[in-house]
């Protein structure tokens, strides 16, 4: 029968000498069915103000923290935007262990964390960096073709993970992005299976410390204390959205296969599980017309399809990892003042403790993004879940805490380690390299001053600069002289981003989606300036853009670069050949709508005419 009195400081589950095995099977039978339930969910959580514990409700709907710890028994927390500084990061880590230490089983929270060290503004996906070192997006990662450099991004973001408690990394993220106007292109590495699988192996071995890079450093090289656990999304490969529209909305619920390229888009998955990421993310898509082996797959969200859960992942690939579904499938919620309906597709009639049921029964063992444990205990008790089905996944995850450590010395961090380590100038700098490295030259003046490399010292026009990089700073810190206007300019640069559809105020406005084409009145001031002084233009790619009007607008005197993630100073220095840029696109560039509209969503490089190939990239 389950205990429910305080444990004695000497149970076999406090124990640090005994094996895992052993201290997960003496915890998990003193577990309540409610404390097993908590185990089952995992959900947002924010940081107060000067790193206390958030009271809530919040505008993204996060409950207070006591109230989803204590009354809900959850210990899985995706924590939201980062504090000011890491000491109070790490502060607030230390005292929401300290009130997990206080439940009665004191099992510890584990903290995990979408990507957070790259330039993405949507907290759907990722998140701002904020005193974390700042590196290209993983297209960029992508765009340099480096395993080696992918491994030490991947081990510097582990470092400073570490140092303010995060222990698992909600990505990497190894779609294929193969309908260009996919609004969760920036994540991926692109739409080539064969190197989205090497840069995701190397990115796991990075943060998971198994890698080169952890054993040259001295530690052993296998998962452990030292790791951040790594889940790897979006099984079985979310890129083939209809029409490029994403699933996080009711409009982009289908994914479809019209080239029959399932088996490639789980290829970079099967180089994952070869690498050891321990834990897997479903998406949310439905699959529509979809037969795997002569079978018809059930069309729903893939985080209630059994057929591909059970028996593709665990069976047929092997996997006895986490499987974590993606955030919110169960309930419907508000976000920023704006109703958002759970992403239910396929069981859209069903009610919330049915969907709990049918993903359960799929074989997810966690539910990301919701809190209701009841729901969990009433099946049990109706007789609707056996409770040895939760044990099953329970074990899973205590396993995956023991082996991080956080039961015994890693539970709490050191706050000046925090400190010392987060934002370190040696990990600002290797990012910084990392970004100009990415950046990716498409097309060079046949001669002038806008012939790449720039000369240095030159007097810059600059237009699209972030807020915080003024004149100055740009001029410290790239070494040009930076002018009010295009006439005083021996150069001019033009830093835009990718185009996209306002879809309107709130959570969907993050996601960039719809159209590639620039408005003409962009285009228009390309040529305007362009005709003044030799001109440079950088566009920001966070998924393909058609550039062809740009190019024309540019004439043989301008020349035409893409950046997915850098600073205006790492793009100076790429430019000047400082740090000479090396990026090969990681994707096709489209040549025009109609080409991008009439291409399969399933099937890489299907676009007739690409403007730009996959893996072009000019040197300096």
């Amino acid at each position: 029968m389950t205990e429910t009195t305080q444990p004695p400081a000497d149970a076999p589950y406090r124990d640090a000498s005994r094996p895992v095995a052993e201290r997960v099977a003496d915890l998990l039978a003193r577990m309540t069915l409610e404390e097993k339930a908590g185990q089952l969910f995992q959900t947002m959580i924010e940081v107060g103000e000067g790193g206390t514990l958030s009271e809530g409700p919040s505008a993204m709907g996060v409950p207070a923290t006591t109230d989803m710890l204590v009354k809900r028994q959850m210990t899985h927390f995706n924590v939201l935007a980062a504090p000011a500084t890491a000491r109070e990061f790490a502060a607030w880590h230390n005292r929401l262990q300290e009130l997990a230490a206080s439940t009665r089983l004191g099992i510890p929270v584990t903290v995990s964390s979408d990507p957070r060290h790259a330039f993405t503004d949507n907290p759907g996906t990722a998140l701002l960096s904020g005193p974390f070192s700042q590196w290209p997006e993983t297209l960029g990662l992508a765009a340099t073709r480096d395993e080696r450099l992918v491994e030490e991004h991947a081990d510097a973001a582990r470092r400073e993970y570490l140092a303010v408690g995060i222990r698992t990394a909600l990505h990497p993220q190894v779609d294929l992005a193969t309908e260009p106007r996919w609004a969760r292109a920036n994540g991926t590495f692109g739409e080539d299976a064969e190197l989205t699988g090497r840069m995701g192996a190397a990115y796991v071995r990075g943060f998971q410390a198994t890698g080169d890079v952890a054993r040259e450093a001295g530690l052993p090289g296998t998962f452990g204390t030292r790791s951040v656990s790594t889940m790897t999304k979006h099984f079985p490969g979310g890129g083939p959205q209809q029409d490029g529209e994403d699933p996080h909305f009711a409009y982009g619920r289908e994914q479809v296969y019209p080239g029959g390229r399932f088996a490639e888009h789980l290829e970079p998955f099967k180089d994952l599980l070869a690498a050891g990421t321990r834990q897997m993310m479903p998406y949310y898509g439905m699959p529509v017309g979809l037969d795997v082996d002569g079978a018809s797959i059930e069309e729903v969200g893939f985080g209630f399809n059994k057929q591909v859960l059970t028996g593709l992942l665990r069976e047929q690939l092997g996997f006895d990892g986490i499987i974590c579904t993606d955030w919110g499938l169960v309930s419907d919620a508000e976000i920023m003042g704006r109703p958002f309906p759970a992403r239910a597709w396929g069981v859209e009639h069903l009610a919330p403790i049915d969907r709990v049921d049918k993903i359960l029964a799929a074989g997810a063992d966690q539910l990301g993004g919701e809190a209701c444990p009841e729901l969990v205990v009433e099946l049990v008790r109706a007789g609707r879940v056996a409770e040895a089905r939760l044990d099953e996944s329970v074990a899973r995850l205590l396993r995956e805490k023991f082996e991080l450590g956080l039961f015994d010395d890693a539970r709490y961090v050191d706050l000046d380690a925090a400190e010392a380590v987060v934002g370190h100038p040696d990990l600002v700098a290797a990012g910084r390299r990392a970004q100009s490295r990415s950046v990716t030259l498409l097309a060079s003046a046949a001669d002038g001053a806008a012939r790449l490399p720039l000369a240095r010292g030159l007097r810059v026009y600059v237009e699209g600069a972030a807020d915080a990089e003024a004149p100055e700073t740009l001029e410290t810190l790239s070494g040009a002289t930076v002018v009010d206007t295009p006439a005083e300019a021996d150069v001019a640069l033009l830093r835009l981003k990718a185009p996209y559809e306002d879809r309107g105020p709130g959570f969907e406005g993050f996601f960039h989606a719809g159209s590639l084409d620039f408005p003409a009145d962009v285009v228009a001031h390309v040529a305007e300036v362009a005709a003044q002084v030799p001109t440079v233009v950088d566009v920001y790619l966070d998924r393909p853009a058609i550039l062809a009007p740009v190019l024309e607008a540019l004439g043989d005197r301008g020349s035409l670069v893409v950046n997915f993630g850098a600073s205006t100073p790492a793009l100076l220095d790429a430019l000047t050949g400082v740090v000479p840029p090396e990026g090969r696109l990681p994707f096709d560039l489209p040549r025009s709508t109609a080409a991008v509209e009439a291409s399969r969503e399933d099937v890489p490089f299907d676009t007739a005419d690409p403007l730009f190939r996959f893996g072009h990239g000019l040197s300096v």
